[in-house]
Protein backbone atom coordinates (compact mmCIF):
# COMPACT_ATOMS: atom_id res chain seq x y z
CA UNK A 1 0.00 0.00 0.00
CA UNK A 2 1.45 3.91 -1.04
CA UNK A 3 1.58 5.89 1.65
CA UNK A 4 -0.25 9.03 1.61
CA UNK A 5 0.81 12.17 -0.37
CA UNK A 6 0.22 15.05 2.18
CA UNK A 7 2.18 17.92 0.21
CA UNK A 8 -0.62 18.59 -1.99
CA UNK A 9 -3.30 18.05 0.92
CA UNK A 10 -4.54 21.89 1.06
CA UNK A 11 -4.71 22.11 -2.78
CA UNK A 12 -6.92 19.55 -2.46
CA UNK A 13 -9.01 20.33 0.83
CA UNK A 14 -9.73 23.43 -0.74
CA UNK A 15 -10.64 22.22 -4.35
CA UNK A 16 -13.39 20.43 -2.23
CA UNK A 17 -14.44 22.79 0.08
CA UNK A 18 -15.01 25.05 -3.29
CA UNK A 19 -17.09 22.50 -4.92
CA UNK A 20 -19.40 21.98 -2.17
CA UNK A 21 -19.76 25.95 -1.80
CA UNK A 22 -20.52 26.10 -5.59
CA UNK A 23 -22.97 23.05 -5.55
CA UNK A 24 -24.51 25.13 -2.61
CA UNK A 25 -24.38 22.28 -0.49
CA UNK A 26 -23.03 23.83 2.51
CA UNK A 27 -23.41 27.32 3.13
CA UNK A 28 -20.16 28.18 4.96
CA UNK A 29 -17.34 25.77 6.42
CA UNK A 30 -13.96 26.75 8.73
CA UNK A 31 -11.58 23.59 7.78
CA UNK A 32 -8.16 23.05 9.63
CA UNK A 33 -5.68 20.11 9.64
CA UNK A 34 -2.98 19.91 11.19
CA UNK A 35 0.00 17.02 10.84
CA UNK A 36 2.41 15.88 13.30
CA UNK A 37 1.13 19.52 15.38
CA UNK A 38 1.91 22.00 12.49
CA UNK A 39 -1.38 23.28 10.55
CA UNK A 40 -1.07 22.23 7.04
CA UNK A 41 -4.23 23.76 5.89
CA UNK A 42 -6.34 26.67 7.36
CA UNK A 43 -9.44 28.29 5.68
CA UNK A 44 -12.86 29.88 6.73
CA UNK A 45 -15.34 29.59 3.44
CA UNK A 46 -18.46 31.10 2.07
CA UNK A 47 -20.98 32.74 4.42
CA UNK A 48 -21.48 32.63 8.37
CA UNK A 49 -24.59 34.66 7.74
CA UNK A 50 -25.83 34.08 3.92
CA UNK A 51 -29.17 36.43 4.48
CA UNK A 52 -26.65 39.18 5.95
CA UNK A 53 -23.78 38.19 3.67
CA UNK A 54 -21.81 37.88 6.77
CA UNK A 55 -18.68 35.94 5.58
CA UNK A 56 -17.15 32.87 7.66
CA UNK A 57 -14.53 33.74 9.53
CA UNK A 58 -12.11 31.05 11.63
CA UNK A 59 -12.96 32.26 14.97
CA UNK A 60 -16.58 31.42 14.03
CA UNK A 61 -18.82 30.25 16.33
CA UNK A 62 -20.81 27.08 15.99
CA UNK A 63 -23.48 24.91 17.78
CA UNK A 64 -21.23 21.80 18.28
CA UNK A 65 -24.38 19.13 18.84
CA UNK A 66 -22.15 15.81 19.24
CA UNK A 67 -18.67 17.50 19.39
CA UNK A 68 -19.71 18.24 22.61
CA UNK A 69 -19.63 13.80 23.58
CA UNK A 70 -15.85 13.75 23.71
CA UNK A 71 -15.52 17.23 25.41
CA UNK A 72 -17.88 15.67 28.48
CA UNK A 73 -16.04 12.36 28.05
CA UNK A 74 -13.04 13.93 28.44
CA UNK A 75 -14.41 15.67 31.87
CA UNK A 76 -15.61 12.45 32.96
CA UNK A 77 -12.29 10.60 32.87
CA UNK A 78 -10.66 13.20 34.71
CA UNK A 79 -12.53 12.68 37.40
CA UNK A 80 -12.18 8.69 36.89
CA UNK A 81 -8.35 9.48 37.20
CA UNK A 82 -9.18 11.58 40.61
CA UNK A 83 -10.86 7.94 41.88
CA UNK A 84 -14.39 10.11 42.32
CA UNK A 85 -15.61 8.19 39.55
CA UNK A 86 -16.11 4.76 38.94
CA UNK A 87 -16.61 3.27 35.32
CA UNK A 88 -18.67 0.27 36.36
CA UNK A 89 -20.91 2.22 39.19
CA UNK A 90 -24.73 1.96 38.59
CA UNK A 91 -27.05 4.83 37.33
CA UNK A 92 -28.39 4.42 40.14
CA UNK A 93 -25.91 5.77 42.73
CA UNK A 94 -26.65 9.01 41.40
CA UNK A 95 -30.27 9.03 40.10
CA UNK A 96 -32.38 6.68 41.65
CA UNK A 97 -35.03 7.44 40.22
CA UNK A 98 -33.88 6.75 36.62
CA UNK A 99 -34.26 3.42 36.17
CA UNK A 100 -35.74 2.81 32.64
CA UNK A 101 -37.70 -0.79 32.18
CA UNK A 102 -37.03 -3.09 29.29
CA UNK A 103 -40.24 -4.24 27.58
CA UNK A 104 -40.67 -7.16 29.97
CA UNK A 105 -40.91 -4.92 32.93
CA UNK A 106 -37.24 -5.52 34.20
CA UNK A 107 -35.32 -2.56 35.42
CA UNK A 108 -31.76 -3.64 34.78
CA UNK A 109 -28.87 -2.10 35.88
CA UNK A 110 -27.05 0.71 33.91
CA UNK A 111 -23.26 1.34 34.87
CA UNK A 112 -21.42 4.69 33.71
CA UNK A 113 -19.68 2.48 30.73
CA UNK A 114 -22.82 1.74 29.54
CA UNK A 115 -23.50 5.86 28.92
CA UNK A 116 -19.94 5.94 27.59
CA UNK A 117 -20.25 3.52 25.32
CA UNK A 118 -23.95 3.78 24.00
CA UNK A 119 -25.04 -0.13 25.23
CA UNK A 120 -27.33 0.89 27.52
CA UNK A 121 -30.09 0.62 25.74
CA UNK A 122 -31.21 4.26 25.33
CA UNK A 123 -31.71 5.64 22.40
CA UNK A 124 -32.50 9.24 20.66
CA UNK A 125 -35.80 10.97 19.48
CA UNK A 126 -34.37 11.15 15.21
CA UNK A 127 -33.15 7.61 15.32
CA UNK A 128 -37.00 6.53 16.26
CA UNK A 129 -40.58 6.82 13.63
CA UNK A 130 -42.10 9.66 14.14
CA UNK A 131 -45.07 7.59 16.30
CA UNK A 132 -41.75 5.86 18.78
CA UNK A 133 -41.90 6.34 22.05
CA UNK A 134 -39.39 8.77 22.44
CA UNK A 135 -42.08 11.38 20.04
CA UNK A 136 -45.19 10.48 22.47
CA UNK A 137 -43.10 11.35 25.58
CA UNK A 138 -41.45 14.54 23.69
CA UNK A 139 -37.83 13.52 25.07
CA UNK A 140 -35.63 16.21 23.59
CA UNK A 141 -32.39 15.28 22.50
CA UNK A 142 -30.71 18.08 23.81
CA UNK A 143 -31.04 20.02 20.05
CA UNK A 144 -34.33 21.47 21.02
CA UNK A 145 -37.18 22.43 23.43
CA UNK A 146 -35.33 25.86 24.69
CA UNK A 147 -35.80 26.29 28.22
CA UNK A 148 -36.57 22.56 29.12
CA UNK A 149 -34.57 21.21 32.54
CA UNK A 150 -32.53 18.15 32.97
CA UNK A 151 -34.93 16.81 35.39
CA UNK A 152 -37.84 17.12 32.90
CA UNK A 153 -35.75 15.31 30.39
CA UNK A 154 -34.74 12.32 32.26
CA UNK A 155 -38.22 11.98 33.73
CA UNK A 156 -39.26 11.41 30.49
CA UNK A 157 -36.26 9.53 29.43
CA UNK A 158 -36.80 7.01 32.31
CA UNK A 159 -40.39 6.75 31.20
CA UNK A 160 -39.34 4.80 28.01
CA UNK A 161 -38.78 1.35 27.35
CA UNK A 162 -35.15 0.27 26.64
CA UNK A 163 -34.19 -1.04 23.43
CA UNK A 164 -32.36 -4.23 24.95
CA UNK A 165 -30.17 -5.21 27.94
CA UNK A 166 -27.52 -3.24 28.60
CA UNK A 167 -24.41 -4.46 27.19
CA UNK A 168 -26.09 -6.33 24.65
CA UNK A 169 -26.25 -3.95 21.64
CA UNK A 170 -25.25 -0.34 20.39
CA UNK A 171 -27.48 2.31 19.95
CA UNK A 172 -26.53 5.67 19.57
CA UNK A 173 -28.31 7.60 22.67
CA UNK A 174 -29.15 10.40 25.21
CA UNK A 175 -26.33 8.64 27.67
CA UNK A 176 -24.13 10.93 27.36
CA UNK A 177 -26.97 13.47 29.01
CA UNK A 178 -27.91 11.32 31.74
CA UNK A 179 -23.83 11.67 32.34
CA UNK A 180 -23.86 14.86 32.58
CA UNK A 181 -27.07 14.51 35.23
CA UNK A 182 -24.61 12.13 37.50
CA UNK A 183 -21.80 13.99 36.90
CA UNK A 184 -23.68 17.42 38.66
CA UNK A 185 -24.60 15.16 41.54
CA UNK A 186 -21.20 13.82 41.95
CA UNK A 187 -19.45 17.39 42.47
CA UNK A 188 -22.57 19.43 43.45
CA UNK A 189 -22.50 22.06 40.51
CA UNK A 190 -23.47 22.51 37.09
CA UNK A 191 -21.90 20.64 34.18
CA UNK A 192 -20.79 23.57 32.79
CA UNK A 193 -18.65 24.43 35.69
CA UNK A 194 -16.99 20.64 36.21
CA UNK A 195 -15.98 20.59 32.04
CA UNK A 196 -14.54 24.26 32.30
CA UNK A 197 -12.58 22.99 35.16
CA UNK A 198 -11.31 19.91 33.66
CA UNK A 199 -11.29 20.44 30.13
CA UNK A 200 -11.81 23.80 28.33
CA UNK A 201 -9.45 25.72 30.89
CA UNK A 202 -6.98 23.96 31.29
CA UNK A 203 -6.53 23.80 27.48
CA UNK A 204 -7.18 27.59 27.12
CA UNK A 205 -10.11 26.68 24.72
CA UNK A 206 -11.79 30.72 25.51
CA UNK A 207 -14.84 29.87 23.28
CA UNK A 208 -16.04 26.44 23.87
CA UNK A 209 -18.96 26.57 26.45
CA UNK A 210 -22.92 25.82 27.19
CA UNK A 211 -23.52 29.15 26.57
CA UNK A 212 -21.90 31.87 23.71
CA UNK A 213 -20.72 35.01 25.22
CA UNK A 214 -19.45 36.87 21.92
CA UNK A 215 -23.37 36.32 19.83
CA UNK A 216 -22.09 38.51 17.09
CA UNK A 217 -19.28 35.26 16.12
CA UNK A 218 -22.35 33.18 16.40
CA UNK A 219 -23.03 31.82 12.98
CA UNK A 220 -26.11 31.08 11.80
CA UNK A 221 -27.58 27.60 11.73
CA UNK A 222 -29.14 26.18 8.24
CA UNK A 223 -30.72 22.52 6.84
CA UNK A 224 -30.38 20.64 3.49
CA UNK A 225 -33.05 22.44 1.25
CA UNK A 226 -33.05 21.95 -2.62
CA UNK A 227 -31.63 24.24 -4.43
CA UNK A 228 -29.95 25.51 -1.66
CA UNK A 229 -30.13 24.86 2.08
CA UNK A 230 -32.75 26.98 4.24
CA UNK A 231 -32.26 28.84 6.91
CA UNK A 232 -32.75 26.96 10.36
CA UNK A 233 -35.64 28.03 12.94
CA UNK A 234 -36.70 26.96 16.10
CA UNK A 235 -38.78 23.52 15.46
CA UNK A 236 -37.60 22.51 12.12
CA UNK A 237 -37.71 18.53 11.35
CA UNK A 238 -34.66 17.82 9.60
CA UNK A 239 -34.43 14.50 7.61
CA UNK A 240 -31.48 12.57 8.44
CA UNK A 241 -31.64 8.12 8.18
CA UNK A 242 -35.32 7.91 7.47
CA UNK A 243 -36.81 9.95 10.10
CA UNK A 244 -36.14 13.54 11.10
CA UNK A 245 -34.12 15.53 13.78
CA UNK A 246 -35.82 18.08 15.57
CA UNK A 247 -33.67 21.49 16.31
CA UNK A 248 -34.19 24.87 17.76
CA UNK A 249 -31.25 26.95 17.06
CA UNK A 250 -32.05 29.08 19.89
CA UNK A 251 -31.82 26.59 22.45
CA UNK A 252 -27.99 27.75 23.01
CA UNK A 253 -28.84 31.49 23.50
CA UNK A 254 -31.62 30.23 26.65
CA UNK A 255 -29.73 30.19 29.75
CA UNK A 256 -32.66 27.70 31.34
CA UNK A 257 -32.04 25.25 28.65
CA UNK A 258 -30.20 22.06 30.37
CA UNK A 259 -26.45 21.63 29.65
CA UNK A 260 -26.81 18.73 27.38
CA UNK A 261 -23.85 16.49 27.77
CA UNK A 262 -24.68 15.08 24.07
CA UNK A 263 -25.13 17.82 22.54
CA UNK A 264 -25.33 21.25 24.19
CA UNK A 265 -21.59 23.02 23.65
CA UNK A 266 -20.79 25.77 21.04
CA UNK A 267 -17.28 26.44 20.26
CA UNK A 268 -15.01 27.00 17.49
CA UNK A 269 -12.63 25.05 14.93
CA UNK A 270 -9.47 26.34 16.49
CA UNK A 271 -10.75 25.45 20.19
CA UNK A 272 -11.81 21.86 18.58
CA UNK A 273 -8.59 21.56 16.85
CA UNK A 274 -6.91 22.27 20.20
CA UNK A 275 -8.60 19.40 21.98
CA UNK A 276 -7.97 17.03 19.46
CA UNK A 277 -4.47 17.35 19.25
CA UNK A 278 -4.18 17.11 23.15
CA UNK A 279 -6.14 13.55 22.69
CA UNK A 280 -3.78 12.55 19.86
CA UNK A 281 -0.41 13.32 21.54
CA UNK A 282 -1.54 11.45 24.73
CA UNK A 283 -4.00 13.69 26.46
CA UNK A 284 -1.81 16.40 28.31
CA UNK A 285 -3.31 18.45 30.13
CA UNK A 286 -5.71 17.03 30.96
CA UNK A 287 -5.57 13.01 30.85
CA UNK A 288 -3.13 10.73 31.36
CA UNK A 289 -1.74 8.53 28.31
CA UNK A 290 -3.17 5.62 29.85
CA UNK A 291 -6.40 6.97 30.15
CA UNK A 292 -6.73 8.20 26.06
CA UNK A 293 -5.79 4.38 25.13
CA UNK A 294 -8.95 3.27 27.28
CA UNK A 295 -10.68 5.77 25.36
CA UNK A 296 -9.52 5.05 22.22
CA UNK A 297 -9.85 1.12 22.27
CA UNK A 298 -12.92 -0.60 20.57
CA UNK A 299 -15.30 -1.30 23.53
CA UNK A 300 -18.65 -2.66 21.35
CA UNK A 301 -16.74 -3.98 18.73
CA UNK A 302 -17.02 -3.86 14.54
CA UNK A 303 -20.20 -5.59 14.55
CA UNK A 304 -22.04 -2.14 16.02
CA UNK A 305 -20.75 -0.31 12.50
CA UNK A 306 -20.68 2.82 14.45
CA UNK A 307 -19.68 4.60 11.51
CA UNK A 308 -19.94 1.73 9.38
CA UNK A 309 -18.21 -1.15 8.51
CA UNK A 310 -15.03 -1.82 10.15
CA UNK A 311 -15.83 0.70 13.15
CA UNK A 312 -16.47 0.22 16.56
CA UNK A 313 -16.96 2.38 19.47
CA UNK A 314 -14.57 3.79 22.37
CA UNK A 315 -15.18 6.49 25.32
CA UNK A 316 -16.58 9.72 23.51
CA UNK A 317 -16.10 8.38 19.83
CA UNK A 318 -15.95 5.94 17.46
CA UNK A 319 -12.75 3.48 16.58
CA UNK A 320 -11.61 2.42 13.21
CA UNK A 321 -10.58 -1.45 14.12
CA UNK A 322 -10.38 -2.06 9.79
CA UNK A 323 -10.22 0.09 6.80
CA UNK A 324 -10.58 -2.48 4.81
CA UNK A 325 -14.52 -2.79 4.72
CA UNK A 326 -15.15 1.08 3.60
CA UNK A 327 -11.87 1.61 1.82
CA UNK A 328 -10.98 4.09 4.21
CA UNK A 329 -7.60 5.47 3.54
CA UNK A 330 -7.41 6.27 7.67
CA UNK A 331 -5.15 4.08 9.52
CA UNK A 332 -6.43 1.39 11.66
CA UNK A 333 -7.00 3.16 15.34
CA UNK A 334 -8.12 6.29 13.65
CA UNK A 335 -11.18 8.54 16.47
CA UNK A 336 -13.81 9.94 14.68
CA UNK A 337 -17.18 11.20 15.01
CA UNK A 338 -19.69 14.62 14.11
CA UNK A 339 -21.98 16.95 15.02
CA UNK A 340 -25.59 17.53 13.92
CA UNK A 341 -25.50 20.71 12.78
CA UNK A 342 -22.95 20.17 10.26
CA UNK A 343 -19.75 18.62 11.81
CA UNK A 344 -17.00 15.85 11.45
CA UNK A 345 -13.62 15.28 12.90
CA UNK A 346 -10.93 12.53 13.07
CA UNK A 347 -7.73 11.97 14.56
CA UNK A 348 -5.29 9.69 12.66
CA UNK A 349 -2.60 8.83 14.98
CA UNK A 350 -0.77 6.63 13.11
CA UNK A 351 -0.43 9.76 10.05
CA UNK A 352 -0.22 12.43 12.48
CA UNK A 353 -3.56 13.80 11.73
CA UNK A 354 -5.98 16.15 13.71
CA UNK A 355 -8.90 16.89 10.84
CA UNK A 356 -12.16 19.53 12.17
CA UNK A 357 -14.59 20.80 9.73
CA UNK A 358 -17.57 22.13 10.81
CA UNK A 359 -20.34 23.48 8.51
CA UNK A 360 -23.48 25.65 9.09
CA UNK A 361 -25.42 23.16 7.20
CA UNK A 362 -27.50 19.79 8.59
CA UNK A 363 -26.70 17.64 7.50
CA UNK A 364 -24.68 17.61 4.78
CA UNK A 365 -21.68 18.85 6.71
CA UNK A 366 -22.26 15.67 8.92
CA UNK A 367 -23.38 12.80 6.88
CA UNK A 368 -23.49 13.98 3.33
CA UNK A 369 -20.88 13.35 0.74
CA UNK A 370 -18.83 16.76 2.46
CA UNK A 371 -16.83 14.52 5.25
CA UNK A 372 -15.81 12.25 3.22
CA UNK A 373 -14.92 14.90 0.28
CA UNK A 374 -12.56 16.63 3.20
CA UNK A 375 -11.53 12.79 4.26
CA UNK A 376 -10.56 11.63 0.69
CA UNK A 377 -8.80 15.37 0.03
CA UNK A 378 -6.50 15.15 2.98
CA UNK A 379 -5.11 11.94 1.95
CA UNK A 380 -5.23 12.26 -1.81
Amino acid sequence: MSLPDFSQAPARITAAIDNALAERRIVGAVVLVARDGEIIHSRAAGYSDRETRTPMREDAIFRLASITKPIVTAAAMRLVEKGRLDLHASVRQWLPDFRPALPDGRRPEITIHHLLTHTSGLGYSFLEPSDGPYHKLNISDGLDQPGLSLQENLSRLGAAPLAFEPGAGWRYSLGLDVLGGILEKLEGRSLAEIVREEVTAPLGLADTDFAVRDTARLAAAYADGNPKPVPMTDGMQVPIFGTAASFAPSRILDPESYPSGGAGMAGTAGDVLRFLEAIRTGGTPILAPETVEAMAADHVGTQAETQGPGWGFGYGWAVLVDPRPTGSPQAPGTLQWGGAYGHNWFIDRANGLSVVALTNTAFEGMAGAFPVEIRNAVYG
